[in-house]
């Protein structure tokens, strides 16, 4: 078992605009977190929803099954509640409604506790000229590099 369990979506920070991060707990089963311990988990398709009685749900969040689980395995793509403080889910909620944008998860992780946490964020989708201007600038910023590092 690894020490520190760092999964992260790489897909995020090229798609969206960030706007702001929260940390959230996950409400999950022996067998989930026996998982995540693992490294076998994924959130690069993953999003976040909230329901009609305003809980906060990670969609699409895959983690595999575990494998001593036998018959109380979990299912391996099933909605996950999010933990947050009332305060916070009002924030993003009216966020969500009034301007239209969406929560996506950055990174799975497990603190020193030994709780798994997701950090969530607030983002707007870029078009595809502000992802051509990223990949521009990170171009640049090597080149550079390059430059610098040979005198």
């Amino acid at each position: 078992m690894q020490k520190n369990i760092n999964i992260r979506n790489k897909k995020a920070r090229y798609e969206y605009d960030i706007i702001s991060t929260y940390t959230a707990g996950i409400q999950l089963t022996g067998t989930e977190i026996k998982s995540i311990r693992e490294s076998k988990a994924r959130i690069t398709e993953s999003f976040c929803e909230f329901n009609e009685k305003g809980e906060l749900f990670v969609i699409n969040m895959f983690i595999e099954q575990y494998s001593h689980g036998n018959y109380y395995n979990h299912k391996t793509k099933s909605e996950r509640k999010l933990l947050l403080t009332k305060q916070e889910l009002k924030k993003l909620s009216k966020e969500v409604q009034n301007v239209g944008l969406t929560i996506i998860p950055l990174k799975l992780f497990i603190t020193d506790k030994g709780w798994a946490k997701l950090q969530i964020a607030l983002c707007k989708g870029k078009k595809l000229y502000d992802k051509r201007e990223v990949i521009k600038d990170r171009d640049n910023k090597k080149d550079l590099a390059r430059l610098k590092k040979n005198y």
